[in-house]
């Protein structure tokens, strides 16, 4: 009976059935010269036979790496985060590097947890959407070498990092621009928490636009907090039964729009017809007609590891704070007129 080999098959393996040197078996391995046709083949006929496959986590530890990255984000299933991660995918491919992905939830707590666990496992660098503003707790891994990217939110004061984010002050307030200009003056904000950067960063934009416009800021018209179909609906029963009710509405990011779109299409709502602006763009938003400030996802994980790896090429220099830009996509929702 035929001697069972337990494991997986080691380099030694496929040398003693090739009958070879294990230096020869390591050159054929790595793709390095010195080794002749007819010996090269027989060596990979020995690894498809024994289903050898060479230990990259162990050559890259050799060489002070693990090949690998980490990449917080609030939730995978989210359309506008998996975009990002997909594009961290892709270059983290080109590279040879694999990604090690969680989410957070919006918890900072779950987000540190990532952080360090990724950090336990030695990832090279991390890529964070950040659920807290608290970030002492990376400065020692900063400190002992690793590299790390912040995406579309910054960090807390602490540490300095690199972070790339999109113009959420500016899209708000190109957003709301847009409504003031088809005639309205009474356009309700409906946004995530106060607690989240770009929720924030978007309240800023519009009511900049407001005070461009001449038009006082109302606190009645706004209403921020975790997007939900049943949180749209009171926001909006509240908004409608205001003695001067507005006639246009900006929301302040897809979750958001979707969850108003169902509220205002509730037989239980009772309402004028009303312009809707969204932050975001979302799926089939191009067949509902809904216009939106749109930000590129994909081109935020792309530029974000793109810095990343040029970290860990060895680039230095201060931190850097990059913007990318959002563009109004107009589709009929936010051209309704005043009517009066």
């Amino acid at each position: 009976m035929p001697e069972t080999r337990r494991g997986r098959p080691t380099m030694n393996d496929v040398a003693a059935a090739a009958g070879v040197a294990l230096k020869t078996v390591s050159r054929v391995v790595n793709n390095e010269p010195g080794v002749n046709a007819t010996t090269a083949e027989r060596v990979h006929a020995a690894i498809e036979r024994l289903g050898y496959r060479r230990n990259d986590g162990a050559r890259t530890l050799r060489r002070g790496r693990t090949a690998s990255i980490g990449l917080v984000i609030e939730d995978v299933a989210d359309p506008f985060y998996s975009g990002l991660s997909r594009a961290v995918e892709d270059v983290a491919l080109d590279e040879g590097c694999l990604v090690f992905t969680g989410s957070s939830g919006e918890d900072a707590s779950r987000e540190r947890e990532l952080v360090l666990a990724f950090c336990a496992r030695r990832v090279d660098g991390l890529i964070i959407v950040p659920a807290g503003t608290d970030h002492d707790y990376l400065t020692p891994e900063i400190d002992a070498g690793i590299a790390a990217v912040f995406a579309d939110r910054p960090p807390g004061a602490d540490p300095d990092a690199d972070t790339v984010v999109c113009d959420n002050a500016g899209g708000a307030r190109a957003g709301t621009e847009h409504l003031l200009a088809h005639g309205h003056r009474r356009v309700a904000f409906l946004a995530d928490s106060p607690s989240i950067f770009t929720a924030t960063e978007r309240l800023r934009g519009y009511r900049e636009a407001l005070a461009s416009a001449g038009l006082p800021y109302d606190e009645e018209l706004v209403a921020m907090a975790p997007p939900g179909r049943a949180r749209a609906l009171a926001d909006l029963e509240r908004l409608f039964r205001l003695a001067d009710p507005p006639t246009a509405l900006f929301t302040g990011n897809g979750r958001t729009t979707v969850a108003t779109l169902r509220a205002l299409a509730a037989p239980i709502t009772h309402g004028p017809p009303v312009a809707v602006v969204g932050f975001d763009d979302f799926e089939l938003a191009d067949l509902l007609g809904i216009t939106v400030v749109a930000q590129d996802p994909a081109r935020l994980g792309r530029v974000a590891a793109e810095l990343l790896f040029r970290r860990l090429a060895g680039e230095s220099g201060p931190p850097q704070r990059l913007e990318l830009p959002t563009r109004l996509v107009v589709r009929g929702s936010g051209e309704l007129p005043l009517r009066g």
